[in-house]
């Protein structure tokens, strides 16, 4: 049986791969065997020759996602140097940290313009471009644990984080039936760049981790194998969460009482009437962790199954799924 992790043959566009968990999903994508088309403002080469070392393939792409109109752009340098692009990752994302009374409207528009802007015109230029192509693609945004939780003294980060998961929702009920589907991942606390300044906070560092359960920050890149559910799980509605991923605090569930009569089969739910259900398999989903080690792992299930069945302590599906 092959590997559902194989991405032989496949091409993937990675933005914010200089770094952090774009590094790591990078990484791994190359590992399993996809063209990696490296993306991000800042210099690549660590990121180059980890997938070099890997013995993956890579291109680099020095981008900034503030600049006006640049998305079609992206997509078109993609696929000149890795050809057609199969796979789009919605990593690159920024952070500014005040107060809400003192956050300034420069600092709003710069993390919007990256984190929620770029995101959908990114994912709209790929879509284009593999609809006009008529082939299937996968899309995986980056969200945040905030974009749930809200946090605090990062207005601008909650807010457009909040507009991913929403839009990736939006965009899975729209694509779905033309072959593309799009999947959002809810990272936790990760050690990165963005996470630096609590890191080095003592009092913030001790209160995060005191909520969590490994008691540590989550890693971007781990040696850990990759979770790959069972043929049933990729259809599952129900949270799941595998041994391997240091989830929520969530209490375990007791044991089904034998004696209690089964559960009755959740009522598929009725799209509207003017609207077109996506064919069966694609959905979106949405994962939540806090924290996780293998967020690079999912990114490569994600970005190639037919629906995104990974690692989580919460998963939000379109109201339009099938099973």
């Amino acid at each position: 049986m092959a590997s559902p992790f194989d991405l032989t043959g496949r091409k993937a566009l990675v933005t914010g791969a200089n770094t952090g968990i774009g590094q790591g999903i990078a990484l791994a994508l190359a590992q399993a065997g996809a063209t990696v088309v490296a993306a991000g403002r800042s210099d690549l080469t660590e990121t180059l020759a980890l997938i070099a070392e890997a013995g993956g393939t890579a291109h680099p792409l020095k981008v900034d996602l503030q600049e006006q109109g640049i998305a079609p752009r992206v997509i078109a340098q993609a696929e000149a140097l890795a050809g057609p692009l199969d796979i789009l990752v919605n990593n690159a994302g920024i952070i500014r940290r005040a107060d809400a009374l003192d956050f300034s409207e420069s600092d709003w528009d710069e993390v919007m313009n990256v984190n929620l802007k770029a995101t959908f015109f990114l994912a709209q230029a790929f879509a284009k471009s593999a609809v006009a192509a008529g082939r299937g693609a996968r899309i995986v945004n980056i969200a945040s644990l905030l974009s749930f939780q809200g946090g605090i003294r990062v207005p601008s980060y909650t807010a457009s984080k909040s507009g991913v998961a929403g839009l990736t929702k939006l965009l899975a009920n729209e694509w779905a039936a033309r072959g593309v589907n799009v999947n959002a991942i809810a990272p936790g606390y990760i050690a990165t760049n963005n996470t630096a300044a609590l890191q080095a906070d003592e009092t913030r560092n001790r209160q995060i981790l005191e909520r969590i359960p490994a008691g540590r920050w989550g890693r971007p890149m781990s040696s850990r194998p990759c979770w790959s559910p069972p043929p049933r799980a990729a259809r599952s509605r129900t949270p799941s969460t595998p041994p391997c991923a240091p989830t929520s605090r969530r209490a375990p569930r007791r044991a089904p009482d034998v004696r209690a009569p089964a559960p009755r089969p959740p009522a598929t739910p009725v799209p509207p009437a003017n609207s077109r259900p996506p064919p069966r398999g694609h959905a979106m989903s949405i994962a939540r962790y806090t924290p996780i080690d293998n967020v690079c792992c999912v990114a490569i299930f994600g970005a190639w199954r037919s629906r995104c069945s990974t690692p989580m302590s919460t998963r939000f599906s379109s109201p339009f799924t099938t099973t």
